[in-house]
């Protein structure tokens, strides 16, 4: 069971392509309020020996005898932020300082990042991403993909969509992110399936022979990750108020019942 602390309004997406969805909140390291127990269900009749779960692949070979593979970023709520150091300069510990690129490129632009665009006031929005425990979406990587003048390709293993962010800028580079609903990692292109990451390629030239053969990879993985069932329906599963102890389906439910009751903590179960 996880624990979830809820903002009281949520920043908008950006109005690029539609972004991944991504959760805005925190994932709370206190234990979760138990939930209430919940009827009994009817036993279901036996079916016979049920299939062990798909594994979860973390790799694809290419023709060439490349593979792209999944690079695993810590789940410390700064996922997003050390995936995107991680592609653009091969280090997972980039979170605080792109958390403070974020908060200048808002400040600094008032007009674009309005309360409307964010959910919420340009001053607090700024306050809130440089706290560790808040989570980034697609505000954040469009933002960086202009600070880092590359494209960012962002998979969802879900709905198996590429959201490309800084397309259409004349970009010559792209790097790759992969997106499981809560979490993100890095893809890499890899010099053979199980190569060690110090041997990774994450920029890739666009519309070259190597980015288009390392797209489709991609594509092939998060394909492959989505069969497995390796993904997390943040539209539909299931939270409890940890104050009312209220049953809630979903990101939308919940900010709705934040918003109206001013309770922010909720637990998945």
């Amino acid at each position: 069971m996880g624990s979830i602390t809820w903002p009281a309004a949520a920043p908008a997406t950006a109005p690029h392509p539609q972004p991944p969805p991504a959760l805005r909140s925190a994932v709370a390291h206190t234990p979760a309020p138990q939930p209430q127990p919940r009827p009994q269900q009817a036993a279901a009749q036996p079916a016979g020996p049920s299939k062990p779960p798909r594994p979860a692949p973390t790799s694809v070979a290419l023709p060439d005898g490349c593979a792209v593979a999944r690079r695993i970023i810590a789940s410390d709520n700064s996922c997003l932020f050390n995936a995107v150091g991680y592609v653009m300069e091969a280090t997972r510990s980039k979170a605080q300082e792109l958390r403070r690129v974020i908060a200048r490129a808002v400040s600094s632009d008032p007009v674009t990042y309005n309360e409307g665009f964010l959910g919420e006031s340009n001053p607090a929005y700024c306050s809130w991403i440089l706290k560790p425990d808040k989570w980034g979406g697609a505000i954040e990587l469009s933002i960086l993909a202009t600070h880092y003048g590359r494209e960012i390709a962002a998979y969802d293993i879900q709905t198996k969509r590429c959201d490309v962010y800084g397309q259409g800028n004349g970009y010559k580079e792209r790097v790759m992110v992969i997106y499981d609903g809560l979490h993100y990692d890095a893809l890499a292109l890899a010099a053979f399936e199980g190569a060690p990451e110090e041997l990774d390629v994450t920029v890739l030239q666009v519309g070259s022979e190597q980015e288009a053969s390392a797209s489709a990879g991609a594509a092939r993985l998060v394909a492959a990750c989505h069969d497995a069932r390796q993904f997390t329906d943040i539209a539909n599963f299931a939270l409890r108020c940890g104050v009312c102890q209220i049953g809630i389906k979903g990101e939308r439910e919940a900010a709705e019942h934040a918003k109206a009751t001013g309770h922010t903590r909720f637990s998945e179960y």
